[in-house]
C-alpha cells in the first residue's frame, strides 16, 4: 500500500515540514513558553485558518478540473480567462446591465452560468478530439478570447452584483458563507473531491481516462470512445472552472475582466503536477491533486505571514511547476522505497 502511494506520501512528508516552518517563524515570540507561543502563532490562528482553507477550496476546485484533462493527456490554458468572462457574465445576469443578457434571478443565473461553461468545455473537446487541433492552441485562444471579450462586455471597467434587479438574499450566505463552522468553498471542495475520486478511481470512465492519457493509439484499438471521453475531461474542467468562478465573484464582490483570473491556468497546471498529474498524461490521483494544491497555497500563506516580498509567491508557483516536472522526468519520487527487506 504504502509503495502504491509514494508520491502521495512524499507530497505530504513536504506539506507537514512548510506548515511546521511557518508555525516555528510565525509563533507568538511573547508568550511565557515554547508550547504555548507555538499554538498561539499567526499561522494556527482562527482567522487564517479560515482565510486558507477557503483559498484552498476555491483553488482546489479548478486544480481538480485541469487535473483531469492533464490526466488524459491534455492541457487547459483557459482556465483564469474563462474564470473572468464567466464572472462577468454572472453579474451582468444578476443586474440585467447589458442589452443581450437580461437579469434573472440568482438561482437561474448559476444553471445559465453552468450550462455555458459546459457548452465551451464541449467546444473544447470537439475542436481537440474531433477536428485534431492541439489542445495547447484551442486552450491558448480561449485564454486570450474569452478575456478579451470579458473587456469588451465591460468596456475594462469593474463590474458588481449590488445593482441586481432581483433580490439577492441568500446568495451570500449560499456562496461565501459558513456550513458546520467552515467556509461554504471548503465544504463544496471536499464534496466535488468524493465525486471526482469515485469517478476517476472507482469508475470505469475513471479507467477510459487514465487508459486514454497512456496510449490514445492503444485505446482507440481496444474499444475506446477516445472522442467522447476527452470531450467528458474538458467539460468537467470547464464546470469545476465555473464553480469556482462563482466563489471567486461572490468572494470578490465584483469583476474587474483585465485582472480578475490572472495565472490561475498556472496555479491550477501547478498544484496538478505537483500533485502527481504527469504532462505525459495517464498518471494522477485526486489525493495527489489535493496535497499539490494545498502545499502551493501553503507555500504563499508563509510568504504573506513571514513578511516576504509578495510578488516571490510567482517565484514559488515556477519552482513548483518546475520541481513537479522534475520529479516526474527522472521520477525521484521511486528512490523511496517502503518494501520490507527479505530475511535469509
Amino acid at each position: 500500500m504504502f509503495s502504491r502511494y509514494r508520491k502521495e506520501l512524499c507530497l505530504l512528508i513536504v506539506l507537514l515540514f512548510v506548515a511546521f516552518w511557518t508555525i516555528i517563524f510565525s509563533r507568538n515570540r511573547e508568550a511565557d513558553n515554547l508550547l504555548t507561543a507555538l499554538l498561539e502563532s499567526r499561522f494556527l490562528s482562527l482567522r487564517n485558518m479560515e482565510n486558507l482553507s477557503r483559498q484552498i477550496g476555491m483553488y482546489g476546485i479548478f486544480s481538480l478540473g485541469m487535473g483531469l484533462v492533464i490526466i488524459s493527456g491534455g492541457i487547459d490554458l483557459s482556465v483564469g480567462s474563462l474564470m473572468a468572462l464567466l464572472g462577468t457574465i454572472f453579474f451582468y445576469l444578476l443586474t440585467g446591465g447589458h442589452p443581450w443578457i437580461p437579469g434573472v434571478h440568482w438561482s437561474a443565473a448559476i444553471v445559465i452560468l453552468l450550462m455555458v461553461a459546459a457548452l465551451i468545455g464541449l467546444l473544447h473537446g470537439w475542436l481537440i478530439a474531433k477536428i485534431g487541433m492541439p489542445a495547447f492552441v484551442v486552450t491558448l485562444c480561449g485564454l486570450l478570447g474569452y478575456r478579451g471579450l470579458a473587456q469588451t462586455m465591460t468596456r475594462d471597467t469593474s463590474l458588481g452584483y449590488y445593482d441586481s434587479v432581483h433580490s439577492v438574499t441568500g446568495l451570500e450566505s449560499f456562496l461565501t458563507g459558513k456550513i458546520a463552522g467552515m467556509p461554504a468553498a471548503f465544504i463544496a471542495f471536499i464534496v466535488i473531491c468524493g465525486i471526482v475520486y469515485y469517478v476517476l478511481h472507482l469508475s470505469v470512465f475513471g479507467r477510459y481516462l487514465l487508459a486514454l492519457g497512456r496510449n490514445e493509439q492503444a485505446a482507440r484499438y481496444s474499444g475506446i470512445n477516445t472522442t467522447l471521453i476527452t470531450i467528458f475531461a474538458y467539460i468537467a474542467c470547464t464546470v469545476l472552472g465555473c464553480v469556482s468562478a462563482l466563489f471567486f465573484a461572490l468572494y470578490t464582490a465584483d469583476v474587474v475582466p483585465s485582472m480578475h483570473g490572472n495565472f490561475f491556468e498556472l496555479y491550477a497546471i501547478a498544484g496538478a503536477v505537483l500533485g502527481g498529474c504527469s504532462l505525459r498524461g495517464g498518471e494522477g490521483t485526486v489525493v495527489g491533486i489535493i496535497l499539490g494544491t494545498t502545499v502551493l497555497l501553503v507555500l504563499q500563506n508563509m510568504v504573506n505571514l513571514l513578511g516576504y516580498d509578495s510578488s516571490f509567491s510567482k517565484v514559488i508557483t515556477a519552482l513548483v511547476i518546475l520541481g513537479g516536472v522534475l520529479v516526474d522526468r527522472f521520477e525521484i519520487w521511486k528512490l523511496v522505497s517502503f518494501k520490507k527487506t527479505k530475511t535469509a
